[in-house]
């Protein structure tokens, strides 16, 4: 049995959506150390970001991906709690791309970009309430944002 979070499947939101949803929340830029610099980064253009130990692997939209050395838990502070949630100790998705929840033994998450996540059994609840509460926050304001 497939949940499906959004009321029409879709592969992800307009570029012009998300600016306008960054801007709308007030969602900053995130800065990620790359190679001895810093690298700003919109928030909505990472998709999900995957622990490896003390470096993160960092998903874009576009596909590519970025190695940060810093772990997870630190990088978690630095991302927006609006659209970021932490369904696993080994990964945080981007509420943005998130597409499908499949609840079964092991509830797991699929992202716009087919990436299957899942989610730890303590967390489903908490979860389900975060995604619950940015549906109903953020889905009125992707249709207010929708180009006809």
């Amino acid at each position: 049995m497939k949940l499906q979070i959004h009321s029409t499947p879709r592969n992800s939101y307009s570029e012009y959506q998300l600016q306008a949803v960054t801007r709308h929340l007030n969602l900053s830029d995130i800065v990620l150390p790359f190679w001895g610099q810093r690298r700003k980064i919109p928030a909505y253009r990472i998709t999900w970001l995957e622990g490896q130990g003390n470096y993160t692997v960092v998903h874009f939209s576009d596909g590519s991906e970025m190695i940060v050395s810093l772990t997870l838990k630190k990088l978690e502070g630095r991302l927006p709690t609006e659209i970021f949630v932490r369904p696993h100790k080994k990964s945080i998705i981007n509420l943005l791309y998130l597409q499908e929840i499949r609840p079964g033994k092991s509830t797991t998450i699929c992202l716009t970009n087919g990436c299957e996540i899942e989610v730890s059994r303590r967390k489903t609840t908490h979860f389900m309430r975060l995604v619950v509460a940015f549906q109903q926050e953020f889905l009125p304001l992707t249709t207010q944002y929708a180009r006809a």
